[in-house]
C-alpha cells in the first residue's frame, strides 16, 4: 500500500519558497499564510493530522509536489509534539492546558530551514532563494506550526460526550479528556521516513 499523498500538489498557482508550498491555512494567528477561503474546507493543516497516522508508518515517500513537502515537514512536527507529551519515569503527560501551552512554545522555538546545517531532509528540500524568502517560510512555518500544535492538542484531548439517562449521547460536550489519547500517543514512537525535526 503506497503512502498518502497531498492533495494540493495540483494547484500550479501556489507560491513556493525553495520547492516547498506556502499553502492557504484557516487560522487566526497572524503570520503571512494566506488565508483559505473557505473555512469549511480542510486546508494542509487537517490533511497533516488525518494522514499522519497512516503515513509515519512508511520509512519511503515519493514526493510527487511541493505540497507534499509541507506535508512531510508538518507530519514531522507532530511526531516532535508527541514527544513532548509523551510520560516518562515520574512525570505523567500532561493535562490539555498544559499541553497546548507545551506545543505553543515548540512552535516557535527556533528551528532549521531547509539550507541550515540542522535540517534533516536537505537532500530532498531546496534552500530559500534569498534572506527574504527564508525570513518568510521561517514566518509562515512559525504561524504553521502554532496553528498544528492548537488543533493537535484538540485531537489528543477530546471534550467527552455526556451520556443522558438512557446511556445514550445527548449531543452535549462535558469537560476535556485528562490525558491524551492513547489510539494518538501509540505513534510517538513512529518515525515518519525514519526522519525527526528534533535534535
Amino acid at each position: 500500500m503506497p503512502a498518502y499523498h497531498s492533495a494540493f500538489n495540483g494547484d500550479p498557482s501556489v507560491r513556493q519558497v525553495g520547492n516547498t508550498a506556502v499553502l492557504p491555512i484557516n487560522t487566526k494567528i497572524r503570520g503571512p499564510a494566506p488565508i483559505a477561503g473557505d473555512p469549511n474546507i480542510p486546508d494542509i493543516i487537517d490533511e497533516s493530522l488525518d494522514l499522519f497516522r497512516a503515513n509515519c508508518l512508511f520509512r519511503n515517500f515519493e514526493i510527487k509536489g511541493p505540497a507534499d513537502r509541507l506535508l512531510i515537514y508538518l507530519i514531522l512536527f507532530i511526531s516532535d509534539c508527541l514527544t513532548k507529551l509523551a510520560p516518562s519515569p515520574g512525570k505523567p503527560s500532561p493535562g490539555y492546558q498544559e499541553a497546548t501551552k507545551l506545543l505553543s512554545t515548540l512552535a516557535v522555538d527556533t528551528f532549521a530551514l531547509p539550507g541550515d546545517a540542522g535540517f534533516p531532509l536537505n537532500s530532498l528540500y531546496h534552500p530559500p532563494a534569498s534572506r527574504q524568502d527564508a525570513d518568510y517560510l521561517r514566518s509562515y512555518l512559525t504561524q504553521t506550526r502554532s496553528e498544528l500544535a492548537l488543533r493537535l492538542c484538540d485531537r489528543l484531548y477530546p471534550a467527552e460526550q455526556i451520556l443522558g439517562a438512557d446511556g445514550q449521547p445527548t449531543g452535549q460536550l462535558g469537560p476535556r479528556a485528562t490525558k491524551p489519547s492513547k489510539w494518538w500517543m501509540a505513534f510517538q514512537k513512529r518515525r515518519f521516513m525514519g526522519r525527526s525535526l528534533g535534535a
